[in-house]
């Protein structure tokens, strides 16, 4: 019988919650860190229908990529679906932890070394590295390998093994990471060879990418006005928030079960994305 503080720590030594940004609100939301859980129902998003999913299969613990909580509730009245969402986890014992920007941040097992992996892209290093204090986090207590630390960041880049044609390139992303659409900026790239990549909202990146030397950067939230930033000189591809992070379960799933092998871990079948595309 496992503990929940024993799933944090399994979690947080590949992601460190002094890795996330100053926005988000990784971490455990809900329970006891005492407490016992027996299955995980792991998800991108929590919401009031994934708590009921984990009702109906038993899980007493929600891993999810998304917190559903990022500023502090004032009333408890259902009022929202945050509010009910967290009401009914409360009701009914479940858990629920969230580990986002931490797990984007980090290189390797982290959210855009999958999608490099769903793609088949070689990654090369982090896109825009971060300043993380090892020592400080060390000295707290946090058990984690400091390679972590250094190679932590916002982004990735890759390089392909054979370079596409854009078409090529476009087709492939859309097909590998399962996306209804893909938009796409106009410019004078003819071939992919380097990508950058960012899973989520990634558009702040966009300058980065273009240092880099990127042919091509695959994001997602891109606003109108920032598609001109690319400025011509590189392939912006934008695949949609949940397309491009859906597959962080994945990740999820290979860090309980190379800690807690005969830990039961279920991917929610149900489907949170937000947004549908008329085609």
């Amino acid at each position: 019988m496992l503990r929940i503080h024993e799933i944090v720590s399994a979690f947080e030594a590949v992601a460190p919650l002094a890795l996330q940004e100053s926005y988000d609100n990784s971490g455990l939301i809900v329970g006891d860190r005492d407490a016992e859980v027996t299955r995980a129902l792991l998800c991108l998003d929590c919401t009031e229908a994934v708590v009921e999913e984990a009702i109906v299969k038993g899980c007493d613990i929600i891993i999810a990529h998304h917190p559903i909580v990022f500023g502090g509730l004032k009333r408890f009245t259902g009022g929202d679906y945050v509010q009910r969402t967290v009401i009914k986890a409360i009701q009914n014992n479940i858990a629920i932890y969230a580990c986002h920007t931490n797990l984007d941040n980090v290189l390797r097992r982290g959210v855009n070394e999958r999608i490099a992996q769903q793609l088949g892209f070689d990654v090369e290093r982090v896109l825009r590295p971060i300043a993380a204090d090892f020592g400080s986090f060390a000295s707290s207590g946090g058990v984690v390998d400091s390679e972590v630390f250094r190679t932590a960041g916002a982004g990735i880049l890759c390089n392909l093994q054979k370079p596409m044609n854009v078409l090529d390139f476009l087709q492939h992303v859309k097909e590998r990471m399962g996306a209804k659409v893909v938009k796409y900026t106009k410019c004078d790239v003819e071939v992919v060879g380097k990508v950058a990549i960012c899973g989520g909202a990634g558009s702040f990146l966009i300058g980065d990418a273009l240092r880099a030397g990127a042919d091509a950067f695959i994001t997602s939230d891109v606003k109108y006005h920032e598609f001109f930033d690319a400025q011509g000189k590189m392939l912006l591809c934008d695949i949609g928030h949940y397309e491009s992070e859906k597959y962080t379960i994945d990740l999820f799933s290979n860090i309980l079960s190379a800690k807690f092998p005969k830990f039961a871990t279920i991917f929610a079948g149900t489907i949170t994305n937000p947004i549908d595309y008329l085609t």
